[in-house]
């Protein structure tokens, strides 16, 4: 690959922004910090269910006064990868009370497998399944059971990883009968579309489905299941593969590195030895991977909220009703003859793969997106920009926005990124088994324009005197049919143009154009598409 060039600078005028004075958030870093001050707290851990007795084989188990069920916090789910020996395994270790017996279960294989597995002979007295535990624990771990808040690893042995369990017991609204009166669950009252739109990205199945397309092992991490602070541990490794690559450690240093990863957050490799993160780029698409995880949970932690409800009502709202009030975001479905329909439908068209289905567009109106967005009211430089990404993370995005984050391997560092367009931005997308993908068009604050060729991975913020960053591709939608909407009262651009070739920019090192942001505040949601892949 040609070395890296010096950028080439260039204005687009516009009137200037304040500039605040304070540090841009590390996206990687604030979210790990979050993730590690999220209060902590374990639920009720179930019986693993390859154990017989989770199944009551025994028509007894009915009669039975208690269980089964895991005695206190006796449960425990280990991990051990390591590369150079082809190693992906787990360890479950649980104290069983049954009746008036109690069990010691083991069950132990390769990632991704069943396994083997051992039941003690029940036990009269608790104290002889905790003695086996804690015995079982040391050996697997080589720390002490009754020290495992303060657990060290150690080569060669098991880590503890931290899951969350079934929380409190709690009670979704009753729907049978208040002093004696039917209760019934309304109607739903969204139209058809987007029902199905809030079902889709409230979709276990499709969680479940991106995770296992990222090689998660979601019998390790169900959902909602893989605590923040395993996933803030997850950051903090991959940071210290950073630092490794970056000091050029040896492939022996990597490979340690990058096996560690892999018994923090669990992969799912099948027989394959575990590859060794050995890049920049394989670093990013990890973290990445992480935010899809704590982004994956804010949508389950919504869901949680909704059982939470104790009280009884004669009326209780449609299922997928709760869902969408949860998200506190306005959806509106834009009729298919408007103005505005047809000129996203032609920016789709123009800018797009032919191959490309467009099914949907919805207004979006975020909770208090638009009073944020009004501190650059001042910014005449608007345009309607694309964004795509993992239909996974789209629950989150409505409910918190677009966060700093990178894309394409941070190559204009670390902001949001948008593209002109849309074959660009649909990379990122990752459509559903049904390929069914979401997409979002986002007003953006430009302002002055600060113009690169060649990557600058380093940029955490636009160059003093300029709001945003513009990676010049060698393509851009033909400026001369660009046309503009009113949205609040202020005109926004948008391209109806073919892409041309640009021989001003025929040598930059982007093939399409990227426009970056280090404020969150410089970009307002405006439509969410559901497309066809």
């Amino acid at each position: 690959m040609a070395p890296k060039r010096k950028a080439a600078a260039g204005t687009k005028g516009a009137k200037k922004v304040k500039t605040e004075s304070e540090e841009p958030e590390d996206a990687f870093r604030s979210a790990k910090e979050a993730l590690k001050s999220a209060a902590k707290g374990k639920g009720t851990a179930k019986v693993d269910a390859a154990c017989c007795l989770s199944r009551n084989p025994d028509a007894k188990v009915s009669a039975w006064p208690v269980g089964p069920r895991v005695y206190a916090d006796y449960d425990c789910m280990l991990n051990q990868t390591n590369i150079g020996h082809n190693n992906n395994k787990f360890y479950i270790i649980q104290v069983i009370e049954a009746g008036t017996s109690f069990y010691c279960w083991n069950r132990w294989g390769r990632v991704g497998e069943v396994g083997q597995s051992k039941l003690s002979s029940a036990y009269g007295m608790l104290a002889s399944a905790q003695r086996d535990f804690e015995k079982k624990f040391k050996d697997k771990t080589k720390n002490d059971w009754k020290d495992k808040d303060n657990f060290k690893a150690h080569p060669g042995k098991y880590t503890l990883i931290e899951v969350e369990g079934e929380g409190e017991e709690v009670t979704s609204v009753k729907t049978d009968t208040v002093d004696g009166r039917v209760k019934r669950v309304l109607p739903c009252t969204l139209d058809k579309p987007t029902q199905e739109l809030i079902q889709l990205i409230f979709s276990n199945d499709m969680f479940n489905n991106a995770m296992e397309t990222m090689n998660l092992d979601i019998k390790k991490m169900p959902l909602g299941k893989l605590s923040k602070t395993q996933i803030a541990k997850g950051f903090e490794a991959l940071e210290e593969l950073d630092a490794a690559l970056q000091s050029k450690s040896s492939k022996a240093k990597l490979e340690k590195l990058s096996s560690s990863f892999y018994t923090i957050i669990p992969h799912n490799f099948g027989r394959m030895r575990p590859p060794v993160i050995d890049s920049e780029e394989v670093i990013q698409a990890k973290k990445e991977m992480l935010l899809v995880l704590a982004d994956i949970e804010v949508a389950q932690s919504l869901q949680a909220e909704k059982q939470k409800v104790k009280v009884e009502v004669e009326e209780s709202p449609h299922p997928t009703d709760q869902d969408y009030m949860l998200l506190k975001c306005g959806l509106r479905r834009l009729d298919e003859k408007s103005k505005n329909y047809q000129i996203i439908k032609k920016y789709l068209s123009v800018t797009g793969s032919p191959s490309l289905e467009l099914l949907n567009v919805w207004e979006v109106d975020r909770d208090k997106e638009g009073e944020r967005f009004k501190t650059h009211d001042g910014i005449e430089n608007r345009r309607l920009l694309w964004h795509g990404t993992n239909v996974a993370v789209v629950a989150a995005i409505l409910k918190s926005g677009l966060r700093i984050m990178p894309h394409s391997g941070g190559r204009v560092g670390k902001g949001i990124y948008f593209a002109s367009e849309n074959s660009k931005s649909a990379g990122y997308v990752c459509p559903t088994s049904n390929r069914i993908g979401i997409m979002f068009l986002n007003e953006v604050s430009l302002g002055k324009e600060y113009t690169i060729t060649a990557d600058d991975g380093r940029l955490v913020r636009a160059p003093e005197g300029y709001d945003c960053v513009v990676a010049r591709g060698q393509t851009e939608p033909d400026a001369s049919k660009d046309t503009s909407i009113i949205l609040d009262g202020k005109k926004v651009m948008v391209p109806q143009g073919k892409p041309l070739s640009q021989k001003e920019y025929n040598s930059s090192y982007f093939s399409q154009s990227e426009y970056v942001i280090y404020k969150e505040s410089q970009c307002r949601i405006r439509y969410l598409l559901q497309l066809k892949f």
